[in-house]
């Protein structure tokens, strides 16, 4: 991107009024039904997408970037004063929708708003690649938003970029769980499997207006190259599934239908599921007698 026209949208987005004074302009006061918990600390929504970029393999100069629940625009602001390309925010509130229509006026045509319910918008026909996701996703849909992404990476691992997923602190830490852990589970296992993962910053209830009940954290998710033989989704689903439902129990009754497969690859049958790797979930759910 050119610097005077990426200067200029900066220009022009530093100089829209505060997110609160467009809070109380479009009524757009949080609603708990939506899942709404709006960050409005632009310090905090620039370091975000700048450690993000930071993680990144490759720079932004250009990505689109896509957002989930942006609210009244405080990420979507951050976004727009990065290296990013463009910027598409999807959000489900009609009134947010009318609240972004200042930022994007100021994007110099690189903001685009969609309202819709992003549970059923494919982000990959938005926009070619490379694209990024960064939200401060609604925590009352954040998990199977993420399952539906990672699908989506087990399919082509360029569909993203890079993720970088706002969750519930205790989300967040199941997803980068290590194996012989509480935490460990089912969305640890996928997600590592098919991403490289890291906590790339948690944030207090404080930060949020209104505060939820509960710590948040970013997630940064990094595709992984996958061999020509891995399984498929749906078979490290129903692997992890049959495990973690029973978690309690060895591995010889949670898995009894794969009592061959464990015995082929030396696994011990008295383990629990919580002693499994991400590794050797997926060797079972790949193995072909």
């Amino acid at each position: 991107m050119d610097s005077s026209p990426k200067q200029a949208r900066i220009k022009a987005v530093e100089g829209l009024p505060p997110l609160r004074d467009i809070i109380d302009q479009y009524e757009l006061y949080a609603q708990k039904s939506l899942g709404q918990n709006f960050l409005l600390d632009i310090n905090i929504t620039d370091k975000i997408v700048r450690e993000a970029m930071n993680r990144d393999h490759r720079t932004w100069e250009d990505v689109h970037a896509l957002e989930v629940g942006p609210g009244p625009g405080g990420l979507t602001r951050s976004l727009l004063k990065s290296t990013c390309d463009k910027v598409t925010a999807i959000e489900y509130d009609r009134r947010a929708v009318d609240a972004l229509q200042s930022l994007k006026g100021a994007s110099q045509g690189d903001c685009e708003v969609i309202q819709g319910d992003a549970l059923d918008i494919d982000l990959t026909t938005i926009s070619g690649t490379p694209r990024v996701i960064v939200a401060n996703l609604p925590y009352n849909i954040a998990t199977p938003l993420l399952i539906g992404w990672l699908k989506q990476i087990r399919a082509d691992k360029n569909s993203y970029q890079s993720m970088a997923l706002m969750f519930q602190k205790e989300v967040a830490e199941r997803i980068v769980a290590k194996v012989n852990t509480k935490a460990y589970g089912r969305l640890g296992v996928i997600s590592q499997w098919l991403c490289d993962v890291s906590i790339l910053y948690e944030l207090p209830a404080s930060a949020f207006t209104p505060p939820p009940k509960v710590k948040s954290a970013i997630v940064h998710f990094v595709p992984k190259a996958l061999p020509d033989n891995a399984p498929t989704f749906k078979d490290v689903e129903r692997v992890t599934a049959a495990a973690f439902n029973q978690r309690r129990k060895m591995v010889r009754s949670s898995l009894k239908d794969y009592r061959d497969v464990i015995k082929a690859l030396n696994l011990n049958p008295e383990h629990r599921a919580e002693n499994i790797d991400v590794h050797d979930f997926v060797s079972i759910a790949a193995f072909k007698a």
